[in-house]
């Protein structure tokens, strides 16, 4: 009897495990699929087009430096930056970023 139980146990186990294990397949399997040939289909084409896009805008712009407008409510510096001669910002471009009295190397 205890023979018996330990094989209809058994066998209830392996059962479950099959039905368990081939449910995801039968479902994710087509999902998976769908995705994998919509990213190589659409998504890297649209990365593509953009970063062409974006290169083709960035040749054809005119890199010239705005004009200096001494406004008082920009570039206020009540404390000074901790690092280099505290005037910069950390990520300071001397091309676009202007100093409280101008850009860098313009004699006006």
């Amino acid at each position: 009897m205890a023979a018996l139980g330990r094989l209809s146990l058994r066998s209830a186990l392996t059962q479950s495990r099959r039905q368990i294990s081939a449910a995801p397949a039968a479902h994710g399997g087509q999902s998976a699929k769908t995705w994998k040939i919509l990213s190589f289909l659409v998504a890297l084409p649209g990365v593509g087009v953009c970063m062409l896009n974006t290169y083709l805008k960035e040749q054809s712009h005119d890199h010239e430096q705005p004009e200096f407008v001494p406004y008082a409510h920009l570039r206020i510096r009540s404390k000074r930056f901790p690092w280099g001669d505290g005037n910069k910002s950390l990520f300071h471009n001397a091309h676009v970023n202007a100093l409280p009295d101008g850009y860098e190397g313009h004699d006006e």
